[in-house]
């Protein structure tokens, strides 16, 4: 059993993360139910793990388990696919009515939801390591180094990574339009 420091660690460098650990379980999984299983999972290994925290970002050290386990749960799970997440909520929000984000119309609901399904399609046909650093930087809002550290590349291929999957989802949503 671990000890009460090794607890209070736990709790202080993990627990402020899980939000955005969800998050990115959620996104390559593209279910809720199988997102929260990689975080039980990912949180398990951080537990057994926590006596080797080098220190550094806690963050990028979750997120980089998660990834792992998400990988892990994926190969098992679904072997021969790797999805993205169904909806996308901040693109539907920022569609909302000029002036009054509140009083969103039926219109522009409707226009908010065919973006949103648009952008998760052009997602989805991204190729696995441009799908995940384009999540990693422009949702969780990592920068380069730690999707360094979360990805195991060099920050050079990060950068190259996320380049191409930007211009892949504007040539995929201007072909569409």
């Amino acid at each position: 059993m671990k000890g009460d420091d090794e607890t209070t660690l736990f709790a202080s460098l993990v627990l402020p993360h899980l939000g955005d650990a969800y998050s990115l379980a959620r996104w390559l999984t593209s279910n809720g139910a199988d997102a929260e299983d990689v975080v039980q999972d990912a949180c398990l290994r951080a537990f057994r793990a926590i006596g080797n925290f080098a220190g550094g970002n806690a963050r990028a050290w979750l997120l980089a388990i998660v990834r792992h386990s998400a990988y892990a749960w994926l190969r098992k799970n679904r072997p021969a696919a790797l999805v993205t997440v169904e909806d996308l909520e901040a693109v539907e929000a920022a569609h909302a009515a000029p002036g009054n984000p509140d009083a969103a119309t039926p219109e522009t609901e409707l226009i908010a939801k065919n973006d949103a399904a648009r952008l998760s399609a052009a997602i989805l046909e991204l190729p696995a390591p441009f799908r995940e650093t384009l999540v990693l930087r422009d949702v969780q809002g990592l920068d380069y180094r730690e999707i360094s550290e979360v990805t195991g590349v060099p920050m050079g291929t990060v950068m190259s990574r996320l380049a191409c999957a930007r211009r892949r989802l504007v040539a995929t949503l201007g072909k569409n339009e």
